[in-house]
């Protein structure tokens, strides 16, 4: 049986919509990390690549083929422009990547994980998306230790995404992960309608 339901996972740096996919994935849903697969395409993908090399010239990559990844940062950390030229790239290539990862999988459904899934319109793809939502503070925190970078930097990395409030009223679902409330039922919750198709 080939998969019928999409759902996408999304929220903002420091949510914790990565420790919400792995709760998927151990319930036996597949999860395509669509920021791991844009980083992986930019390298393998020679026409991707090439199209990189002549927006942001040769230095964008190594000797050996990989991606220069501080160049690539300094180029587009504050610009906006190139940001936007830079995901017009590699945006369409990680979305055709995942239309054909999800047509390969056999399972209920499948879920797709997306730092920017509302901010590339690629939600419209899925049937359903899911936000999992943190108070700000918290997020900083989580990022600040795990990346080794201050708070202005982490407040410099959330205004490149979406406010909540606007992904709220995209999303159809909304897990809580603020440290308080528990996880795993929520995710079995949600888990127990996709299944059963009844939502």
């Amino acid at each position: 049986m080939k998969t019928q339901l999409k759902i996408g996972v999304t929220g903002g740096i420091g949510s914790g919509k990565s420790v919400v996919c792995r709760i998927f994935n151990v319930l036996g849903i597949p999860v395509f990390d669509a920021d791991a697969e844009a980083k992986r395409l930019m390298t393998v993908d020679s026409a991707l690549a090439d199209a990189i090399r002549t927006e942001f010239g040769k230095e964008a990559y190594h000797s050996d083929g990989t991606l220069n990844r501080p160049y690539m940062a300094a180029q587009v950390f504050s610009d906006d422009e190139r940001l936007r030229i830079l995901n017009a790239l590699v945006h369409p290539v990680v979305i055709r990547a995942g239309e054909e990862w999800a047509a390969r999988q056999e399972a209920p459904y499948t879920i797709k994980e997306a730092a920017l899934l509302f901010e590339s319109g690629s939600f419209t793809l899925n049937h359903y998306t899911i936000l999992v939502s943190a108070p700000v503070q918290l997020r900083i925190e989580r990022v600040m230790k795990r990346d080794g970078i201050t708070a202005e930097q982490v407040a410099a990395r959330m205004e490149r995404q979406w406010p909540e409030e606007r992904k709220r009223q995209q999303a159809d679902f909304v897990i809580i992960n603020d440290g308080i409330q528990a996880l795993i039922p929520q995710v079995l919750a949600l888990d127990k309608q996709f299944r059963s198709g009844q939502i």
